[in-house]
């Protein structure tokens, strides 16, 4: 999960911004604890997703 997550944040503009915000909120260890929610959200979002029976798509402006 973490590696998926990791290669999502390099490539979605909403999961990078996410991402970069709760590194900046961290202060120890902020890598780690930023993939991990940012990791939480990319769950949610999958099992939403599966759960609806839709594709994921982008949302707009980003």
């Amino acid at each position: 999960i973490m590696e998926a997550t990791n290669k999502v944040r390099m490539h979605d503009p909403e999961f990078k911004r996410f991402y970069d915000l709760k590194y900046s909120q961290t202060p120890k260890t902020p890598h780690k604890r930023a993939l991990a929610l940012t990791a939480r959200k990319f769950v949610r979002l999958v099992y939403a997703l599966l759960h609806s029976n839709r594709l994921y798509t982008p949302p707009k402006g980003a």
